[in-house]
């Protein structure tokens, strides 16, 4: 049978495609929620959305949605920065310190220290440790190997070090 032959059917099948692909875009289209920082925290945040390199691991950057200070990201395929996240509860950890944590590492790229949490979807967290906001990187499973994370996490340690000083985060 032809669909096509039918007119309201017909008409609504190539209606449809142009409504969708009017609301695609050509890169991931991510939709991330913002952190909510304190007001200790915000103006760092702030500070390092104006750091933020416009190419990360070669990837040009692509903010997701909403618009937000506290969030960017880089596309092909997505690499998602929030700052200003709540501290995670591996940071604190006695697993994760002693190294008994097969899923959670703690460790340093050029100059700045994180917490890595391995996810069940294959994806990668990153969050940092020892500055005065938490910075959460989100890498999709694709570029959680440890070449890969470590170019990302080089190409932003620069920014990070920058705008989030060596400290203690609020306890959020």
């Amino acid at each position: 049978m032809n669909f096509f032959r039918h007119r309201p059917l017909g008409l609504l099948a190539p209606t449809l495609l142009i409504a969708v692909a009017g609301c695609s875009t050509a890169d991931d289209g991510s939709t991330v929620a913002a952190p909510r920082p304190d007001a200790r925290t915000a103006p760092l945040c702030r500070r390092l959305d104006e750091a933020l390199p416009g190419k990360v691991d070669g990837r040009h950057r692509d903010d997701p949605r909403p618009a937000s200070a506290y969030t960017a990201g880089w596309s092909g395929p997505a690499i998602i920065l929030r700052c200003g996240v709540v501290r995670p509860p591996k940071m604190t950890d006695p697993e994760v310190a002693q190294g008994h944590d097969p899923h959670a590492l703690a460790g340093g790229v050029d100059g700045v220290d994180w917490l890595m949490e391995k996810r069940d979807d294959g994806s990668s967290r990153f969050t940092t440790a020892n500055r005065r906001a938490y910075v959460e990187v989100t890498l999709p499973e694709e570029l959680s190997g440890p070449d890969d994370s470590t170019a990302v996490l080089v190409d932003l340690a620069p920014a990070v070090k920058k705008a989030i000083p060596e400290g203690i985060a609020s306890m959020r």
